[in-house]
């Protein structure tokens, strides 16, 4: 395979965040960190010196994308509410009013849809086990699926109210 074709592909497991920068690939890392870290297991991810790493996590944590954690030592972990807050701001300013009222009942209906089809009023609630071995792998599918919709709703609902509360004091 020649380097071309490699480098139009996924990035290798071993080292994903090669080529990018510094302060790239910090952001990488604590963006795939699913626990606090400290910054010396960040910089090993990231593969820089720790006082880089502390470096670039400050300066994270002065923008809320990172919480600092104190102690000894320190831990860092992603801001998920930052994240949700993005994304919320990101539907608002692309998408109009009217536009995420229809996808918040497009995903209504959906829901509506598992609800019925499962008989229960979230993915927690059903029994995965009630059903046919040969039917589990589209169930769980299909509660993935819908625990994801709901997720979806919420934030275009969010978004929905942020756009309506701008449009609203823009034109007062």
């Amino acid at each position: 395979m020649s380097d071309d074709v490699r480098r139009d592909g996924p990035p290798s497991f071993d080292r994903p965040f090669e080529g990018e920068d510094t302060k790239q690939r910090v952001y990488g890392a604590v963006l795939h960190a699913r626990e606090p870290m400290t910054a010396a297991e960040i910089a090993e991810r990231a593969d820089c010196s720790e006082e880089s790493a502390r470096t670039h996590l400050s300066f994270y944590a002065d923008l809320g994308i990172v919480i600092h954690h104190d102690g000894r030592p320190a831990r860092y972990e992603r801001n998920d509410d930052y994240f949700e807050w993005r994304r919320v701001n990101e539907l608002a300013n692309v998408h109009t009013v009217e536009e995420l009222q229809a996808r918040v009942s497009d995903l209504t209906d959906q829901i509506e849809a598992y609800r019925e089809e499962y008989d229960a009023d979230s993915p927690g609630d059903v029994d995965v086990l009630e059903f046919d071995a040969e039917r589990v792998d589209a169930v769980y599918a299909d509660l993935g699926d819908w625990a994801t919709t709901i997720e979806e709703r919420r934030l275009h609902e969010r978004a929905r109210q942020k756009a309506t509360s701008s449009t609203a004091s823009s034109h007062g």
